[in-house]
């Protein structure tokens, strides 16, 4: 027997070097014990050395924590990466120190800043030559580069939020999935250990790892069960557990209501504030939608404002922007404007009262308290708008850092309990051999004495 306990101590020696480079494997050692003694005529006989069984060196606690941290990793990085491509879609960059794109936005060298200032500075040049058709031209170029910058940028922020939102249902269908898987694995290891407790290891090797998936897409806890077994919960708003896995069964899908998610029997609305899922959602509905509302309202003010100086008897058919688009997808110039249609005043050639009215709407201030759409001048507001996206960009930014760091921290103190240890397997392979060496040698003296008393008994 002491062979084979030895010969079991190399191979589980064996698949712990095998498998040092695998991130979901626990190292294993081989539990040794004594099978007893026997009374004897001689006296007490030991039976010998036995294998009693394989121990993984898991840490519960740790396990845990590594499944919180990575749902809160998880939700850092995809408010980061939602912002990045917010940026993106607003066509000008964003200091990630949000102060300098604050004070840049309204004169900046590109994107909507840019168009913004061109548009007014086309209607002061118009003001100072208010007979030059060639000025009328660059205007009504100007203002169609101003409205579809604002298209454009609603547009691509609007497939910002609908990308998010595939990502949250192509997330929700992996939650389903790994909690089919887990609840199979839970099957596997239940009839496993039915009277041999924590034997099924590598089964709950893999269970661990998808229970690692799935904290990364929504923060779960686990209760302990039977045979091994375990239950998956989330919470409700009341703290209260909601049992999504019990055993070998998923006691109820995760499903997504478009604003949060439910799971559980009866479906219950979950709470949670980590994972991707929290983090597209915190995004979507978060800065996203505050930059789209931002544009929105610089849009209403634009055409009410802009209107209201061009057309200050609001005449049927005088309107600069068509009045009825207020937002900044809807925004257009008004039906049948072209360049030489463009008044620059009311009175006779060369009065340019209209346009220097227009023009000084740039340095206008607006206040929401006395009925406006925004507060602050129409540059003030775009510049305070990608200031709140460079700030979040910029939080997300630190968060995903100091998130990647703590995480790191936990996986590496979890890695010095169930880590795989070149120098530490290699040391007990050794000893393991020696050892089966030695009972090997044990054995061949016996029979080599058992050898020399039968021929000499022969003889």
């Amino acid at each position: 027997m002491a062979l084979n306990a030895q010969s079991r101590a190399i191979e589980i020696a064996g698949k712990n070097l095998a498998n040092v480079n695998n991130t979901t494997y626990a190292r294993q050692r081989v539990i040794f014990g004594d099978r007893g003694t026997v009374l004897t005529p001689d006296g007490a006989q030991s039976l010998g050395l036995e294998a009693m069984g394989i121990q993984q060196l898991r840490d519960g606690l740790l396990d845990r924590q590594v499944m919180r941290e990575l749902a809160l990793q998880s939700s850092f990085t995809t408010e980061q990466s939602a912002y990045q491509r917010a940026q993106a879609g607003l066509g000008q960059s964003v200091d990630g120190s949000a102060g300098a794109s604050a004070s840049g936005a309204g004169s900046g060298t590109g994107g909507l800043g840019a168009a913004l200032d061109d548009f007014f500075n086309s209607f002061q040049s118009l003001a100072s030559r208010p007979t030059d058709i060639g000025e009328r031209q660059a205007l009504r170029q100007k203002s169609q580069i101003l409205v579809d910058n604002l298209r454009q940028a609603d547009a691509r922020l609007g497939q910002v939020q609908a990308d998010l939102d595939t990502q949250i249902v192509g997330d929700v269908s992996g939650v389903n999935n790994l909690l089919s898987s887990i609840a199979d694995l839970n099957n596997q290891i239940g009839r496993v250990e039915i009277g041999r407790p924590g034997s099924a290891v590598d089964l709950r090797d893999q269970r661990q790892a998808r229970l690692e998936e799935l904290a990364a897409k929504i923060p779960i806890e686990t209760r302990p069960g039977t045979n091994g077994q375990i239950q998956v919960v989330m919470r409700d708003g009341a703290n209260a557990d909601v049992v999504l896995v019990t055993g070998a069964a998923v006691t109820g899908p995760v499903a997504f209501n478009g604003t949060g998610l439910t799971g559980g029997v009866p479906a219950t609305a979950l709470s949670f504030s980590s994972g991707s899922i929290a983090g597209a959602l915190a995004a979507r509905d978060g800065g996203v939608q505050t930059l789209r509302t931002n544009l929105d309202n610089l849009a209403a003010q634009l055409v009410t404002s802009v209107n209201a100086a061009y057309n200050p008897t609001a005449a049927a058919g005088g309107d600069y922007f068509d009045a009825a688009g207020l937002t900044a997808g809807g925004i257009g110039l008004a039906a049948g404007l072209t360049a030489s249609g463009i008044k620059a005043g009311t009175g006779a050639a060369g009065d340019n009262s209209l346009a220097v009215a227009v023009a000084n709407i740039a340095n206008q201030v607006f206040s929401t308290s006395g009925g406006d759409a925004i507060d602050g001048t129409l540059a003030q507001h775009y510049a305070g708008a990608v200031s709140n996206l460079g700030q979040a960009l910029a939080s997300a930014n630190a968060r995903t850092s100091d998130q990647d760091s703590i995480t790191q921290l936990v996986k590496s103190q979890r890695d010095g309990v169930s880590g795989v240890s070149l120098d530490e397997e290699m040391a007990d392979l050794v000893r393991f051999q020696r050892a089966f060496q030695a009972s090997s040698r044990v054995f061949a003296i016996v029979d080599d004495l058992l050898n020399t008393v039968v021929n000499g008994l022969g003889h």
